[in-house]
């Protein structure tokens, strides 16, 4: 499948959380002050049909749109094309890179420790 782009993902995200789902509903769940038209929401469900990330089914005169992509499957994909992209496919410089940008909860700092502890007890 192609990437989904930031404009298809805001669709896909609205279609993840509810489905399935006309054309104008997608357009009513999507924040009011972006702008949105109906005219672009079906521009992007036409691009992410021939993406394979969507299927539509006929309901009367309009069609309901489902996904066809996991979003955990997404997820997983982006983050690791973010990770191989931007940090070589290195871990250590992420995280270094977002601890420096936005301070560190005791709360996340916390999870990352059970993570390494996890790591090293299936190592």
């Amino acid at each position: 499948m192609s990437s989904i782009s930031d404009a298809e993902s805001q669709i896909m995200r609205t279609l993840w959380a509810h489905h399935p789902l006309s054309a104008e509903d997608i357009l009513a769940a999507l924040p009011q002050d972006a702008g949105w038209q109906l005219g672009t929401v079906k521009t992007l469900l036409n691009r992410l049909l021939n993406k394979g990330a969507l299927q539509a089914q006929r309901d009367g005169r309009r069609y309901l749109y489902e996904p066809l992509v996991a979003r955990e499957d997404w997820e997983q994909g982006e983050s690791l094309s973010l990770l191989d992209r931007v940090f070589g496919g290195r871990l250590s410089p992420l995280v270094a890179h977002f601890s420096a940008q936005r301070k560190l909860s005791a709360e996340d700092a916390q999870a990352l420790r059970r993570l390494l502890q996890e790591h090293d007890d299936a190592s």
